[in-house]
């Protein structure tokens, strides 16, 4: 049975914690975050198959809270902290405010999942092929398998003139219907990697001060363009050097080849031999990074153990060591 989903941009709310977790970051952090907007906790899971030792059985459709199924879209003004119609009844009525509505998790998957060496993913999908346009990133709990918390900005790029952009936007977003809102949210990638590396901060993922990798996480992708090329891009263009938290990665389709012993060339790729509904548009990157998340989902309840698949070099960091003899190219 084929399940379809209607077209439209979902998003993951990644605002920041409550003020009891200001003491536990520098001043400078604190004054940053209080000018930032508050978080809502929350829990999200993913539509898997129920029985994860058939691993081609077809997932389960997601729940929906509340008296109404009815799908709908994420506000994506409010996964920016900009939502100003959270009292307005239509608007809440047409757009979903609560992520964990959208993906499930089946408990029985819990027993299923192999000890891992990390205790979060983040998961991360970048858009745009001239200058960085999205950045999304889903924290999930290796152990767990439920979202801790979602990052997510629009991008501005720093070296395109104001009707280029507005082409650019047009030509990709556009089709989406959120072209409106990139317009409204989107801010310079300098100051989506402050933001970003506060979120870091919060979490104690990362801190400025020491530098290095990040602590007991790992960046998940689906391919290794996003942190091999773009990011390097996009920092050579803003004139920044590349932040050591973007050294080492992990290629989910490298990890996909080598745990199923069969060749993906992309996400929709292995959501379709998994089985797993897309859910909303794709190379929307809010929507792709919850569909990537959905695949590493399924694989940690098949088993996959996820391991560091590329390096980048400290001294040289155009220089990139891939981990597996089995890969993608």
């Amino acid at each position: 049975m084929a399940y379809t989903f209607p077209k439209a941009y979902l998003s993951c709310v990644s605002p920041f914690r409550p003020s009891y977790l200001y003491p536990l970051l520098p001043i400078a952090l604190s004054s940053q975050i209080r000018s930032l907007p508050p978080m809502h906790a929350f829990n999200l899971s993913a539509s898997l198959s129920t029985t994860p030792q058939d691993k081609s059985s077809p997932p389960t459709l997601p729940s929906q809270k509340g008296s109404s199924s009815r799908w709908k879209p994420m506000c994506l003004y409010y996964t920016q902290g900009k939502c100003t119609k959270m009292d307005d009844a239509i608007h809440l009525g047409k757009f979903n405010h609560d992520c964990s509505r959208d993906l499930e998790v089946n408990i029985s998957m819990l027993k299923c999942i192999p000890s891992q060496n990390l205790d979060f993913f983040l998961v991360l999908d970048l858009e745009g092929r001239v200058e960085i346009l999205e950045f999304p990133v889903l924290m999930i709990n290796a152990k767990t398998m439920e979202v801790r918390d979602f990052f997510h900005r629009f991008v501005r790029p720093s070296e395109m003139s104001e009707q280029r952009i507005n082409e650019y936007i047009e030509g990709k977003y556009g089709k989406f219907g959120v072209d409106r809102v990139w317009h409204d949210t989107a801010i310079p990638f300098k100051e989506v990697l402050d933001q970003f590396e506060v979120w870091l901060a919060q979490h104690r993922l990362w801190e400025k001060q020491l530098g290095g990798s990040l602590n007991g996480a790992a960046f998940i992708t689906c391919g290794n363009w996003d942190l091999k090329t773009k990011v390097p891009q996009q920092c050579k263009v803003s004139k920044m050097k590349v932040p050591p938290y973007f050294m080492e990665w992990i290629n989910l389709k490298d990890v996909y080849l080598n745990f199923y012993k069969r060749r993906a060339t992309g996400m929709m790729t292995m959501m379709k031999e998994l089985r797993i509904p897309l859910v909303g548009s794709h190379h929307l990157g809010i929507d792709d990074t919850k569909n990537i998340a959905r695949v590493l989902l399924h694989m940690l309840a098949d088993g996959a153990v996820m391991q560091i698949t590329a390096k980048r070099s400290s001294t040289s960091p155009e220089d990139v060591e891939f981990l597996f003899k089995n890969r993608i190219r």
